[in-house]
């Protein structure tokens, strides 16, 4: 039988760096306070007093060992030592700029178990002060190899939320130690290799602009006064950068092709299958799936992905192809494109299509939509499914194509195969109907020049 009685042991040790008894070393920490503990204990728990502590030219005085760190501030030592001896700290009165320092204190001290805790403590209780601090954290930290996860938090907010560093004096006042750009990629490199940085790319060139500049007081804010000297010297502080820009989505890319010779990146925008919609209609279709407001989203920050399933004049405008093509395939949003004119229309439904004998699926978040002129987002209008209609989302049978609701969006297979039909509003809240329709059987009927179905998969 044996027995564990740790909270004694941890109790006395705790016991023992508070009564100081038996202390031969004497720390010397920040605010000219001295702090006494015992060099057995510390260089059992850390490998960086192991190794410190090891020296034949240590430092003593009346027999005890004295270790210098004026750098690090005795409340936070005593912290760390504390969580030394008996593996307790309390966190509770540091705000975030003080815990990170705490953070990099305990990475120099190498207390790699505490390290951890804290990083996790930081990134999941101080997310708030990382946010509102993001560039600031990175300048501090990006040069520590063991903030790796720290460091990724902060950059994917800068990923998301390029404007809080782009587009603020922040920028400008960021370094490139001469160690960083020898040995690893640079803080700006590494955004712009980013294929999912949201941000208009002539806001990333005219940022870059700003940058060099700042690199460079001697030289003129005006561009038209550069000479070919001039260019050279901006060429050289930008050299790692330049390839990085995605000329191909800025209105002119003239100013560098001209004057260099380098690889152009492709272009950062999503690549999108389709010849009814561009991608700029891709951002309100996913802002209506995740119920925000129409523009909530812009073509960078959709954070769906939409591939095309099915294209009509394409695979064959058959109920078999529709199905063949597109069932089981989970959420999907269809495009409806009006002949003769630039209307469409189109659902979204979140159920997965299948092939039967006819039966209704039910969910509560489809909606039908309508673009009275798809070249002006300013005419989209979602229609989402009535709360006493989530039965009755969308219809599946075999014989038939796409219908959202009890008939407020049709494939009209029964007289031609290019008719659609209308009944709206039924199952879901009013959308806008071509003008040049044709009553049928209480059906807004009109002719299709060709419709697609994406498939809608979260990134």
């Amino acid at each position: 039988m044996s027995f564990k009685c740790w909270k004694e042991v941890i109790d006395d040790y705790e016991k023992l760096l508070e009564n100081e008894n038996g202390h031969d070393i004497i720390i010397c920490a920040g605010g000219n306070e001295e702090i006494r503990a015992h060099s057995v204990v510390l260089s059992i728990r850390s490998q960086y007093f192991r190794t410190e502590l090891s020296k034949v030219n240590v430092e003593k005085r009346n027999g005890k060992i004295i270790f210098k760190r004026p750098d690090i501030p005795s409340r936070l030592f005593k912290m760390i030592l504390r969580f030394i001896y008996c593996g307790r700290i309390n966190l509770n009165e540091l705000e975030g700029t003080e815990l990170l320092k705490l953070l990099m204190v305990v990475d120099d001290l190498n207390v790699r178990t505490l390290f951890l805790q804290l990083e996790n403590y930081l990134i999941q209780n101080k997310s708030a002060f990382l946010h509102q601090n993001t560039v600031e954290t990175l300048e501090t930290i990006y040069q520590r190899e063991s903030f790796i996860n720290l460091r990724n938090f902060c950059l994917e907010k800068v990923y998301k939320e390029p404007k809080i560093l782009f587009e603020t004096d922040k920028f400008i006042n960021l370094k490139a130690p001469l160690v960083e750009l020898l040995f690893r990629p640079p803080l700006l490199e590494l955004l712009l290799k980013r294929d999912d940085l949201i941000l208009e790319e002539i806001i990333v060139w005219n940022s870059l602009l700003k940058w060099g500049l700042a690199q460079n007081s001697s030289i003129s804010q005006d561009s038209t006064k550069w000479n070919e000297e001039t260019i050279k010297i901006m060429e050289r502080t930008l050299h790692r950068l330049i390839p990085l820009v995605r000329f191909y989505d800025m209105p002119s890319r003239d100013f560098l092709i001209r004057r260099t010779n380098i690889d152009i990146h492709p272009s950062r925008r999503p690549k999108f299958d389709s010849v009814i919609i561009q991608p700029k209609h891709l951002s309100i279709l996913a802002s209506w799936i995740d119920k925000k407001e129409n523009f909530y989203y812009n073509v960078m920050s959709t954070p769906y992905k939409f591939n095309l399933l099915y294209r009509a004049n394409r695979d064959g405008n058959t109920a078999a192809a529709f199905h063949s093509k597109c069932d089981n395939k989970g959420a999907t949003i269809l495009i409806v494109k009006i002949k003769d004119s630039e209307h469409i229309v189109g659902g979204y439904s979140s159920q997965y299509w299948e092939s039967g004998n006819g039966f209704f699926k039910s969910a509560n978040d489809s909606f039908i939509f309508s673009f009275i002129d798809r070249n002006d987002l300013q005419t989209a209008k979602v229609g989402c499914i009535k709360e006493d209609q989530y039965q009755n989302a969308i219809y599946c049978d075999r014989n038939w194509g796409p219908i959202f609701g009890n008939n407020d969006l049709i494939q009209y297979t029964s007289y031609n195969i290019d008719i659609w039909g209308v009944k709206n509003p039924c199952s879901y809240s009013k959308i806008d109907v071509p003008e040049n329709y044709v009553l049928y059987k209480n059906f807004k009927c009109f002719i299709v020049e060709d419709y697609e179905v994406f498939q809608v998969v979260k990134k």
